[in-house]
């Protein structure tokens, strides 16, 4: 029989069919820094989720109180802020919204290059290199037969944004541009983007040349992790050499203005960037920063000259939103249980078991996400956790009586509903739960702030669940 998935827009094959939860429109992560909410510490959770303004915000329980703060105010159309160090998003807005993403995109084709090619490989620029471009588009005025290392490509393709430069570096790899922009649009799938579509190397117009600030976020993050990339992009400076036709060597200085110490603009923590701009996709950016361990991306698209006081806004939030959690402990409140269920003094985790158990499972181990199964709470289920449940299930996360994928536009009985693409969980009076942990089947999962089941990832209060969000311990 079939068993009962749903896969995540990260594609992840999910046990329970439990989507992967991020949100679509504007979302400030006010989940991050909640306190936990077991069934012993239910109340603080009804104080925590809104300020006093009624604007959504993020909530730390410290020993001084609750600290509010505050969404960024992004004026940008797609903007996402990523915790790349957690793989959380602590905010989005459109995050899945289709946007151009002008010369951010030459950090994929730099990805790729570091990859596929070595720092000493000569590249040899074709006619066709140098002259499919658009009008007014950056170039390093390359000509058809120069030679220059991978090593100079890179610098000339992230700190001068050369175009040309680009589809030298496209044809090097890959032949020609159009076979390298498939390798773009396999790497970006496989990053788990579902929003992105790459027809060149260099992100010039073209209406089937998109992204999104989610998938971005996502990019930046594998750019970032490769050391060639994160060297280059972090470069202030860079003599690019000289050719016949250009008979001294030109002095590349990077675009992005917080890299730069001297720039009103500059940004404590910089790791690196990339600048975009086309006259379809507006003002781009992307940005990575780092401190006390901590790696955010901030992604802007779609910008009207705001992009950097939009990417220092959300910045900001982002490690705000991170010492406040650090201030209000990693642990939960009261120091005296071990697991986020709020029962105190006996257990060795969130399942309640008394001393004995080390997992969710049972088993003293976590449960592969691609073949453990989802125990709902219904009547007649298997207790054994490696029996999988099917499509149609009455014993799905609906509880009883009710089929395992019911929407809650068709009913609001208690228990798992999959909504718009998440599944979440209604009280028995069939409101939404938000902020909390549940239990069902004997294992335990976090539904965040906005109701969805959080997966794969570190929750508020410090504990870590899987691709299925079931709680590891």
């Amino acid at each position: 029989m079939k068993n009962w998935k749903n896969v995540g827009r990260m594609g992840r094959a999910l046990c329970l069919g439990l989507a992967f939860s991020l949100s679509v429109s504007v979302t400030a992560a006010a989940d991050e820094i909640l306190p936990p909410t077991g069934p012993a510490l239910e109340a603080l959770n009804q104080s925590a989720q809104t300020g006093g303004s009624g604007q959504q915000t993020q909530a730390a329980q410290g020993t001084g109180g609750a600290v509010q703060i505050a969404e960024p105010q992004v004026q940008a159309q797609g903007a996402a802020l990523y915790d790349a160090t957690n793989g959380r998003f602590l905010y989005e807005k459109n995050g899945d919204a289709h946007l151009f993403p002008a010369s951010i995109t030459k950090l994929m084709t730099a990805l790729l290059v570091a990859e596929h090619c070595s720092l000493d490989e000569t590249v040899t620029f074709s006619q066709a290199a140098v002259t499919n471009l658009e009008s007014g588009a950056v170039t390093l005025k390359v000509k058809a037969g120069d030679q220059f290392s991978v090593k100079d490509c890179l610098y000339g393709l992230l700190l001068k944004s050369a175009n040309e430069v680009a589809n030298g570096l496209a044809e090097h790899v890959a032949g020609s541009v159009s076979a390298f922009a498939d390798r773009m649009n396999q790497k970006a799938a496989s990053l788990g983007c579902t929003n992105t579509h790459f027809v060149n190397p260099n992100g010039l117009n073209n209406s089937n040349h998109y992204t999104s600030a989610h998938d971005m976020a996502l990019i930046a993050k594998a750019a970032f992790e490769n050391d060639t990339v994160r060297q280059v992009a972090s470069t202030l400076t860079y003599d690019f050499p000289a050719t016949a036709s250009v008979p001294s060597a030109r002095h590349l200085q990077m675009g992005h203005k917080m890299l730069n110490p001297a720039n009103a603009e500059y940004y404590p923590g910089i790791v690196g960037g990339k600048t975009g701009y086309t006259s379809l996709a507006g003002n781009t950016l992307v940005t990575c920063a780092e401190r006390d361990g901590v790696r955010l991306i901030a992604v802007v698209l779609k910008s009207s000259q705001t992009h950097y006081s939009d990417t220092k806004s959300l910045l900001d939030y982002g490690f705000e939103v991170i010492a406040a959690k650090k201030a209000a402990g990693s642990g939960p409140a009261g120091g005296t249980q071990s697991g986020p269920s709020g029962v105190t003094g006996t257990q060795s985790g969130p399942s309640g078991a008394a001393g004995n158990q080390s997992g969710p499972s049972g088993s003293g181990s976590a449960q592969n996400p691609d073949t453990a199964s989802f125990q709902g709470t219904g009547t007649g289920q298997s207790t054994d956790p490696s029996v999988p449940l099917t499509e149609g299930s009455t014993d799905g996360p609906g509880g009883p009586g009710t089929d395992g994928f019911a929407r809650a536009e068709e009913t609001q009985t208690p228990g798992w509903h999959l909504v718009d693409g998440h599944w979440r969980h209604f009280a028995d009076d069939g409101t939404m739960e938000v902020s909390r942990w549940i239990e069902t089947g004997g294992y335990w999962y976090y539904v965040d702030a906005n109701g969805a089941l959080f997966t794969d990832g570190v929750t508020p209060d410090g504990y870590t669940v899987d691709a299925n969000g079931v709680w590891i311990s």
